[in-house]
């Protein structure tokens, strides 16, 4: 199975890469999926710029129609994201909306990560976001409080916590994908 890892900031001198990047080794190390890495801020999407309803994959847009095929190419979904005011980020948004059917019963985890609420509100903010897209949020999640307290030259080192709560979202991701691969497939 495909899973595709989201890194969602592209504010410079994020923490979201080294997250991400930590989370990558992680999820190939479970051995449950085959990792495809995106950052938002190497895709450089611009404002949504298509003329036509997503739902209806008449994309014009060369930047378009190749983050079309990774996300469907996808069996699952991980948004590394941070929590910015409360919520997840404008760029997240953005790379969510592009698109619709890519989503279809698309099991989505999440590594949220900010200070004490540990981006706990943007992953709550986030989730009725992708319903009406019939995406399918998993229960489980990695969330990283204080997490510039765990960046080390550049590095994230994740607390025992944090590192063990890696498996059993991904563990969960690899049974939804397989329940709901008939429902994308179909």
């Amino acid at each position: 199975m495909k899973l595709l890892v989201v890194i969602a900031s592209t504010r410079p001198g994020r923490v979201g890469k080294p997250v991400a990047d930590w989370f990558a080794v992680a999820a190939r190390e479970h051995g449950g999926f085959e990792v495809d890495l995106a950052d938002l801020g190497e895709l450089d999407l611009p404002l949504l710029d298509e003329p036509h309803h997503p739902r209806l994959q008449r994309y014009e847009h060369d930047h378009t129609k190749a983050w079309s095929a990774r996300v469907a190419a996808a069996d699952a979904v991980v948004f590394v994201m941070p929590e910015y005011n409360h919520s997840f980020n404008a760029a997240l948004k953005n790379a969510i909306d592009y698109l619709h059917v890519e989503w279809a019963y698309k099991p989505i985890g999440f590594v949220a990560y900010g200070g004490v609420a540990a981006g706990q509100r943007a992953v709550g903010a986030l989730k009725p976001v992708l319903a009406p897209l019939r995406a399918v949020a998993a229960a489980d999640s990695v969330m990283i409080p204080w997490v510039q307290s765990m960046i080390e030259d550049g590095v994230f080192r994740p607390s025992d916590d944090v590192a063990a709560s890696v498996d059993p979202m991904l563990d969960e991701l690899a049974k939804l994908a397989e329940v709901y691969a008939p429902l994308r497939t179909g």
